[in-house]
């Protein structure tokens, strides 16, 4: 069965609220079973715009990678960088 992924691209507003995000959002990457694969770190806008943080997460299947994005525990995460980032998810089926 093909893996699932999160592409994550962040502009982060407020740091210290971001942190608040990050404790939020891991109840639900350990329930869900997340690896992450890249978080933050050196980067290069190839083509189009950029964003100051990208995030690739591998899920068993991209049917699990939909329930972590959709289950009450990220949604609880999610509403926090929204307030406090900028950016885009995208959930894509592995090769």
């Amino acid at each position: 069965m093909p893996k699932g992924y999160w592409i994550a691209r962040v502009d982060i507003r407020d740091p210290e609220r971001y942190k608040d995000y990050v404790d939020a959002a891991k109840p639900a990457f350990e329930r869900f079973g997340a690896k992450f694969l890249a978080r933050g770190g050196a980067h290069e806008a190839a083509e189009g715009p950029g964003r100051a943080r990208n995030v690739i997460i591998e899920f068993d299947s991209l049917a699990i990678a939909h329930e972590c994005y959709h289950s009450p525990e990220y949604q609880v995460a999610a509403a926090i960088r929204q307030q406090v980032a900028d950016g885009e998810i995208v959930l894509v089926e592995g090769a």
